[in-house]
């Protein structure tokens, strides 16, 4: 596998395990000294909403920071058009994504009604923005060292 794709599919492994709320699954693809910094740029300028550092504390945010999926919910963190640059041991990443809500509907007890086909439910876009992130070739692999997440909509965090 060339290393291009060998950093597309760390990117891919970590909106899978944003998508599962898996802390373990998403420390395991940064390094110990990596850092997330997140910014709203939506107005043009780019306001810093936080920071995270370490492999663990970057973990624990997926399940701390956000929200749970309700009963027949789910989240897609798709990535779009990245642009993968490798330079001997380092490479870089930046891709467009878009967040999926996923809502299943209720079947109901007396069953799904008379022309019913297909999925039952609805998918809506709730994020969107660039993911820039600095990778570092480890003997375990490609390691995300700094990750810069710029959303393209205000945003809240739990206070």
């Amino acid at each position: 596998m060339s290393p291009e794709r060998e950093i597309e599919e760390v990117l891919a492994r970590y909106v899978r395990a944003a998508d599962h709320r898996d802390p373990t699954a998403m420390s395991k693809l940064f390094t110990d000294d990596a850092v997330v910094e997140i910014y709203y740029t939506g107005g043009g300028a780019a306001e810093p909403l936080g920071e995270l550092h370490g492999a663990e504390t970057i973990g624990q945010a997926v399940a701390g920071q956000m929200a749970a999926h309700p009963p027949l919910g789910w989240s897609h963190h798709t990535t779009l058009n990245p642009i993968v640059r490798v330079d001997g041991n380092t490479g870089t990443f930046d891709a467009q994504f878009v967040v999926y809500d996923v809502r299943g509907r209720e079947r109901p007890a007396t069953g799904w009604p008379a022309g019913s086909l297909g999925a039952q439910g609805s998918i809506v876009p709730i994020e969107s923005g660039y993911l820039l992130a600095t990778l570092l070739r480890t003997e375990g692999g490609w390691k995300l060292t700094r990750h810069i997440i710029r959303h393209d909509l205000p945003y809240a965090f739990p206070s």
